[in-house]
């Protein structure tokens, strides 16, 4: 079983930047795809970046350029580098990591709130 924590959130004014983590607990050998994903008031979760065991990187194209997504196996972390943030980037993020033989690990979430 693979558990995980986010980290990170709070608020911000536009054009600032935040850094979440990703913290994976238990057997985190099983750990495969981690992602990020967001949900604003009002609307579905959406997919926002996601990185595979071997480094490679998936974003959705309205964060390309703005996050940066990583991944420490050795601390069992991924992160969020979020830079050059928007209004419309305020929402909860939760985090979610593929995990091998299961279903998929969703945290809880952590709040961002960009200020104009």
């Amino acid at each position: 079983q693979v558990q995980v924590v986010e980290f990170g959130g709070g608020l911000v004014q536009t054009g600032g930047s935040l850094k979440l983590s990703c913290v994976a607990s238990g057997s985190t050998f099983l750990v495969n795809y981690v992602a990020w994903h967001r949900q604003a008031p009002g609307e579905q979760r959406e997919f926002v970046a996601g990185v595979a065991t071997d480094g490679a990187r998936d974003y959705v194209d309205f964060v390309k350029g703005r996050f940066t997504i990583s991944r420490d196996n050795a601390k069992n972390t991924v992160y969020l580098q979020m830079n050059s943030l928007k209004s419309e980037d305020t929402a909860v993020y939760y985090c979610a990591a593929d995990v091998i033989g299961g279903p998929t690990s969703w945290g809880r979430g952590t709040q961002v709130t960009v200020s104009s």
